[in-house]
């Protein structure tokens, strides 16, 4: 008998749709360079482009929202660097690890790191925010704890976080997993997603529809240019919906 045969004599589970779903991670190019299409998303705010995702019957994009920016920020954009860790009284092989997943982030990266809902940790600070600035990270979105807020703060990088505490990671967690799926909240998390962030949160953008995500996005920004127009104008609700206008 053939494994085929065997499986499906003894009904075993066929999970292969599933794992595609889950662990493909796409890697489609952009009918533009990948930095316009970040500044134009810059150009947007993320309560736009959600509704753009909810028209494409995505409703669970936006990261929960225990994640708030350390600054109100305007719209920042960037690609999905994910980095998954855990909470782990080992320490012997962290910073070697460490060294070689900060190796790998890329100009424009987003991080976007996934701590097993650690609370008793920071996983970024200080020398964390100036390695990343230095590679032009655009931004970071932490699951978890941060400390160091002095030095983020003066070094105006973009860090968007649960909780701050002193703890540091050595010796209360470890990373585990860098740039594959992640599931933060409801959302899952693909390296190469466009990640935006201001201040009203964290949102996820599925790479595979980003590019029209942001042309739809754009329509929306003028409509709405439109409707406050009228309404600066003193039209009546009345006469706004019954051109299209919405509230």
């Amino acid at each position: 008998m053939s494994v085929d045969q065997y499986k499906k004599e003894v009904g075993m589970m066929n999970l292969e749709k599933l794992i595609e779903s889950r662990q493909t991670i796409p890697a489609n190019t952009f009918p533009i360079p990948d930095k316009e299409l970040l500044q134009r998303f810059e150009q947007l705010y993320t309560g736009a482009v959600n509704d753009v995702l909810r028209e494409h019957c995505l409703l669970n994009q936006a990261l929960p929202n225990h994640i708030v920016p350390l600054r109100e920020y305007r719209t920042v954009a960037g690609f999905a660097f994910t980095v998954k860790s855990a909470p782990n009284a080992m320490i012997s092989g962290e910073m070697e690890f460490r060294v070689k997943m900060l190796d790998e982030i890329r100009e424009d990266a987003f991080v976007v790191w996934d701590t097993s809902k650690d609370e008793k940790a920071t996983l970024w600070g200080g020398v964390m925010t100036a390695t990343a600035k230095g590679k032009k990270v655009k931004a970071a979105c932490i699951d978890g704890g941060i400390r160091d807020t002095h030095q983020i703060l003066a070094a105006e990088f973009p860090v968007f976080y649960k909780y701050r505490i002193s703890n540091g990671s050595l010796g209360r967690c470890l990373i585990t997993h860098y740039q594959t799926p992640l599931v933060i909240g409801d959302v899952l998390v693909r390296p190469g997603d466009v990640v935006l962030g201001d201040i009203d949160g964290v949102l996820i953008v599925p790479r595979d529809i980003a590019y029209n995500v942001l042309l739809r996005a754009e329509e929306i920004r003028e409509n709405e240019q439109l409707i406050f127009g009228w309404v600066k104008e003193g039209q009546s609700v009345k006469d706004i919906s019954d051109k299209g206008g919405y509230f």
